[in-house]
Formats: structure tokens, C-alpha cells, sequence
């Protein structure tokens, strides 16, 4: 008899206004325990606005109703931090694991693929792809349920962008981890994704990848030029 699936997210008429201009307008969509979304869309379309609201930093209009046991780590597209201060990986995620200990951190380590030698290493020598998968620790930290990225391969190349995909992938199903990431990248929405939530201006879709990303709804959604979407294409909305 197969698992019966828990609802852990329901957005309902979910409006977002940012200044005078309506950034999200009437999206709905919902995310179950141990599922994989996918956020797509052109630049402007308000991707990490809608993430910014889930995470309860901009107000809005609307619903998002989160499960009380939900615990989220959140990792943004831009990290405030100088990476050349003297500060050690183990200096950097014990900020959050305060009171935790080594083997904790260490364990997270080990979920992403991370060697525990890097613990005395500052930030700065560590390649772009060890310190994304540093992030992702980071946010794992505390017994985190649901990860939350907003394009957590921006600025890697693209091998080590498979690894922390494959990471995200592997965790969701060891760790049974909900996980809500905005990407460029069709062929990794296609791949990984559970359902697909895709914005834009004029037109918003959900559901199975199989149905959202058909060619015809990438094309009203990107334009008829939508393939050069398909790798690396990076916004700041």
C-alpha cells in the first residue's frame, strides 16, 4: 500500500507588491513531505520574491500556510560574507551549530560530499563548488526539514554544478528532505524535479514536469528563442 503523502506548503492567491509595481500575482501551488520543486521563469518574473515571501522576510497578499513541524534552511542566490576574512569552515558553520557538536558538524559534512580535513581551511580556499556545498551543510544544520535555494549553482561550473544537484537529489531521498529551488537550467528541472512551478509575467504554471515543461509552454513562457534558457542563465529579480 503506498505512503500516503503529507501537504506541508499550500499557497493560495498569493499576490506581492514592491513599491508600486505587483511583482506576483495570484499564484497558487502546493508542496508535499519529501518533494522536489522546481521554480523556472524568466528574469523579472519574480522567482526570488516569491522565495523571500516564503520565508516570511516580504509581505504579501494571500496565503502560504507552512506545517508546524516544518524546520527550513534557506540558502540565497548572494551571500553577504568576504570570503578572504580569517574565518575557518568550522568557524563558519559552528555560528549556526552554537552548542552542537563536532560530530555534528562533521555528519553534515559527510552528507555533502565535503572531506572533515576542510574544517580548518579558511573560506577562501575553497573552490566555488565546495563552498556551495558548505552552504548547503550549513542550512542542513538544526534538523532542517525543508531546503530552500535560490539558484544554488550560481557561479559554478559545471561539473561541481552536477554534484551539488546530485547532492540536493541524494539527500531528498535519504533524508526523505523537501526541497524548493529556483534553477535556469530545463534539463535539471526535467530531471530532478518532483513538479515544477513555472512564473511569469503574464501566465503561471504548476504541476508535473512532464506537463509544464512542454516546448510550447517554454515557449510562451521565455519566447520562441526559450533554448538558450536551458543552462546558466542567471537573474537577479
Amino acid at each position: 500500500m503506498p505512503r500516503q503523502k503529507t501537504k506541508i506548503l499550500e499557497v493560495k492567491g498569493l499576490q506581492i507588491i514592491l513599491g508600486r509595481e505587483e511583482i506576483v500575482k495570484n499564484v497558487s501551488f502546493s508542496v508535499e513531505a519529501g518533494e522536489y520543486l522546481s521554480i523556472i521563469g524568466p528574469s523579472g518574473s519574480g522567482k526570488t520574491t516569491l522565495i523571500r515571501a516564503l520565508i516570511g522576510t516580504l509581505p504579501y497578499i494571500g496565503e502560504i500556510s507552512w506545517s508546524p513541524d516544518i524546520v527550513i534552511g534557506y540558502v540565497p542566490q548572494k551571500l553577504d560574507i568576504e570570503r578572504n576574512v580569517p574565518l575557518s569552515l568550522e568557524d563558519f558553520l559552528e555560528s549556526k551549530n552554537k552548542g552542537g557538536s563536532k560530530k555534528e558538524t562533521q555528519k553534515y559534512l559527510r552528507l555533502v560530499n565535503l572531506p572533515k580535513e576542510l574544517l580548518k581551511n579558511p573560506l577562501g580556499s575553497l573552490s566555488g563548488g565546495e563552498f556551495q556545498r558548505a552552504l548547503v551543510a550549513l542550512a542542513l544544520l538544526g534538523n532542517t526539514n525543508v531546503l530552500l535555494f535560490d539558484e544554488p549553482t550560481a557561479g559554478v561550473d559545471q561539473p561541481n554544478e552536477e554534484q551539488i544537484y546530485e547532492t540536493l537529489h541524494r539527500l531528498q531521498d535519504e533524508k526523505e528532505i523537501t526541497i524548493i529551488t529556483i534553477t535556469h537550467d530545463i534539463d535539471i528541472a526535467q530531471r530532478y524535479s518532483d513538479k515544477v512551478l513555472s512564473l511569469s509575467r503574464h501566465k503561471t504554471l504548476f504541476g508535473k514536469p512532464k506537463d509544464v515543461l512542454k516546448p510550447e509552454n517554454l515557449a510562451d513562457v521565455y519566447g520562441h528563442g526559450h533554448h538558450e534558457f536551458f543552462h546558466h542563465i542567471h537573474d537577479n529579480n
